[in-house]
């Protein structure tokens, strides 16, 4: 759990920081889209070769060899003197917590099964959605206390005792005849980062500028490129036989729309609470902690209850609870009155999240085999944090060139809607497992 719990923190710690660093190095709402998206590009682009590693070179191995990297890349991020140097800095980081992720999980469905596998995934997603979401109250704090280099140093301590208990666990057996697909690595970089680079530079220079066009002219061709690699591949890094089994895909689907309506509000609400709003980035993280404390209580139960029900019902109501929550939320205006307007929404945001991420994970973890437990985890949570990066790249078009109150209520609604589509995806297709007698 805290292997993955730095990863996601460190993915969400991000949002609350953002105004500082564009004060400091300036670059305004196109560097924040890039420190965003630079780290979600190379995290869930490579999280699925990271699946294969893990499954070659042992998942104790690569866990360690990922917590060095990210504590190293996180100090480079803390001392980058330009906004270019930190978003190069940003993509290495996302590259070392790609093999963050994929091996944890697949450590708890190595020694864990059943009813007990699915609590077990809800205490993960618990701490780690958790983390998700408190990041912005950790961010907020360093940011007004010590400066916003201090959300990358401060990644040392919980590495550190990661590393420490990692060392007296046991490395479980690794899955025979397993390779690393080289080839379909770089195509899902390229193809990931021709568009979404497409998207953030449109609101600046237009469609029509060549960067623009030669960008999605590559990177188009190279995500269709890198579907039929893995197609044709002996030993492809995303195995699309996975998909063949319903709740594999359709989980994958709702992951899709739920985690693309999760990065998008997130990225604003804390920036319209700084920008907009005028909180410092203290109250801002602050404004997200009862989702935090609700995940933290209730996750595992919501786990469980899906590993005794099935996780369908769970995954339909869910999400639309959680976009009932942003609907709330266009009750926001100026002047702000967080009491009214936005924790309403935050507390019925927090309970719909809270019924969704635990049960979405058991059912798609839960339709693939033990032995290809790191690939099936590390193709769930490239797809959420694609779904991410994507969402943000939006960003710009849907709030237009400045962040205002129309340009926020426009984003909860948008997020309100994907969350919707997300639980009627559930609904229609997801199939509870057969109950034992």
């Amino acid at each position: 759990m805290l292997a993955s719990l730095v990863t996601f923190l460190d993915g969400a710690i991000i949002n609350v920081a953002l105004p500082a660093m564009v004060r400091d190095l300036g670059g305004g709402l196109k560097l924040q889209q890039w420190v965003v998206d630079a780290y979600l590009i190379t995290l869930g682009s490579l999280m699925l070769a990271a699946g294969s590693l893990s499954d070659v070179f042992g998942r104790k191995r690569i866990l360690r060899l990922g917590l060095l990297g990210f504590g190293a890349t996180s100090l480079l991020c803390a001392v980058a003197p330009t906004g270019a140097v930190l978003v190069l800095a940003r993509a290495l980081q996302g590259a070392t917590g790609a093999l963050l992720v994929p091996g944890s999980l697949a450590l708890i469905l190595s020694f864990f099964s059943g009813p007990e596998q699915a609590k077990a995934i809800g205490a993960w997603t618990g701490w780690t959605g958790g983390a998700f979401i408190a990041g912005p109250l950790v961010g907020g704090l360093l940011v007004d206390t010590v400066g916003w280099r201090w959300i990358f140093a401060i990644n040392v301590l919980p590495i550190g005792l990661t590393l420490a208990l990692l060392a007296r666990m046991e490395e479980p057996t690794r899955p025979e005849g397993a390779r690393i697909d080289v080839l379909g690595a770089v195509l899902a970089c390229v193809g990931l980062g021709g568009p979404v680079y497409a998207l953030i530079e449109q609101g600046a220079v237009g469609w029509t500028h060549p960067t623009v066009l030669a960008s999605l002219g590559v990177g188009v061709p190279a995500f269709i490129a890198f579907l039929w690699q893995e197609r044709r591949s002996r030993h492809p890094m995303m195995p699309l036989g996975l998909f063949r089994a319903r709740n594999f895909w359709v989980g994958n689907l709702a992951t899709t729309l739920i985690y693309g309506a999760l990065a998008l509000s997130e990225f604003l609400i804390t920036l319209f609470l700084q920008q907009v709003g005028g909180l410092r980035a203290t109250l801002a993280g602050l404004s997200l902690l009862p989702t935090t404390i609700i995940m933290l209580l209730l996750s595992s139960t919501f786990g469980g209850l899906a590993g005794r029900f099935g996780p369908r019902l769970f995954m339909a109501v869910g999400p639309c609870v959680a976009g009932a929550g942003f609907l709330l939320m266009l009750r926001v205006g100026t002047p702000l009155d967080f009491w009214t307007q936005m924790l309403p929404g935050v507390l019925v945001f927090g309970l719909g999240l809270t019924t969704t991420v635990a049960p979405l994970t058991a059912a798609v973890l839960g339709s693939v085999q033990k032995a290809q437990a790191g690939i099936g985890s590390a193709i769930n949570n490239a797809i959420a944090r694609v779904a991410g990066l994507i969402a943000i790249a939006f960003a710009g078009l849907i709030v237009g060139p400045r962040l205002d109150v129309a340009g926020f209520h426009r984003a909860m609604i948008v997020s309100a809607v994907l969350l919707v589509l997300g639980g009627a995806t559930s609904a229609l297709g997801i199939r509870d497992p057969p109950r034992k007698a």
